[in-house]
């Protein structure tokens, strides 16, 4: 397990929220990091801090009022990702200077050199290299940690920054009214993979359909994918698992499932997962302690509302009047 993800005792997951008063206290807040903030602008200062920790990734927020300069460093072995959603001016981050449209990225080697205007706030993940390294590398075939080389300030585009933004807020919004749904092992692999696939696209150079595979190689690819997934049938299967199963790219599973399937292997992917839940909801005892939550949970999905209105969609009934009339 990285050094990120420690919780107290063998608990699977920490969940952190504060208000601070003081800038050596909210330097303080962010697990396994070392860190000093001083505070460079006159008035009280007044922040708020918000982590989630769970397997290999550290989710966290934080809103400053005051313009601070930070120094120290994240965990070894670690890559950071930030983008600001509220900042009143700009800032410097390692010798750049940054806005409200850039995606700032810190390595687990590098010195942290950080100054942020009077009013911030971020939202970040801090993740394991390596396993971010060889995620991109199995389900990509890319070297991210080459391409970040360097770099303070991630290349991508407003539409990247936009849609890693929307996803740390979306998670860490149903964290914070559900935590205990990452007690599920298989909820933390999924908002791991979900996290690394959204930086992969963000941070992705582009490239049209260049060495898509033949028709005949398309079938195949399709015909093995689902050869596996009716072989793991009790398992919430993820992209991720076909790319590496297979030993193919991304790109290569969604040509071949949208050519030979006309659907992108994410919404066949998430309709296994739907009918899973189904057959879980209608197995269950309605009166039992399995609540929608929980089973849906055991499958992957973390957004709640989200699941509710796609199962509605797929099924035309919410996944409650399903679990009504089991038993």
């Amino acid at each position: 397990m990285s050094p990120a993800a420690q919780p107290s005792g063998n608990a699977p997951y920490s969940y952190t929220l504060r208000h601070t008063l003081d800038a050596d206290e909210h330097a303080a807040c962010l697990t396994n990091w070392h860190q000093r903030y001083d505070q460079l602008t006159a008035g009280a200062f007044d922040g708020v801090f918000e982590e989630f920790c769970f397997g290999r990734v550290q989710l966290f927020r934080e809103g400053l009022n005051q313009s601070v300069h930070q120094a120290g460093g994240a965990w070894p072995g670690s890559r950071t990702f930030a983008v600001p959603v509220a900042i009143e001016g700009t800032g410097w981050f390692g010798g750049e200077m940054y806005d409200a449209h850039s995606m700032l990225t810190l390595g687990g080697d590098d010195e942290l050199d950080f100054r942020t205007p009077r009013r911030l706030e971020i939202l970040a993940c801090t993740a394991d290299s390596a396993a971010l390294h060889d995620y991109a590398h199995q389900v990509d075939h890319r070297n991210l940690e080459a391409e970040l080389a360097g770099r303070k300030l991630a290349p991508t585009t407003p539409a990247g920054i936009a849609a890693l933004g929307q996803l740390l807020a979306t998670m860490t919004a149903s964290l914070r009214a559900t935590p205990e749904l990452l007690l599920h092992p298989q909820m933390r692999k999924a908002m791991e993979q979900a996290l690394f696939a959204t930086l992969l696209d963000t941070l992705s150079c582009g490239g049209g359909r260049a060495g898509a595979p033949s028709c005949r190689a398309r079938q195949q690819v399709v015909a093995r994918a689902r050869a596996y997934m009716e072989a793991h049938i009790d398992e919430p299967i993820t992209v991720a698992d076909l790319c590496i199963e297979l030993g193919i790219s991304r790109r290569t599973l969604q040509y071949s499932f949208q050519d030979v399937l006309d659907l992108n292997p994410v919404k066949f992917l998430r309709a296994i997962r739907l009918n899973a839940v189904r057959r879980s909801l209608k197995a269950a005892d309605p009166n039992g302690r399995g609540t929608v939550a929980d089973i849906a949970a055991r499958w992957g999905f973390w957004h709640l509302s989200h699941f509710s209105a796609e199962y509605k969609t797929m099924f035309g009934e919410l996944p409650s009047d399903t679990l009504r009339r089991a038993g």
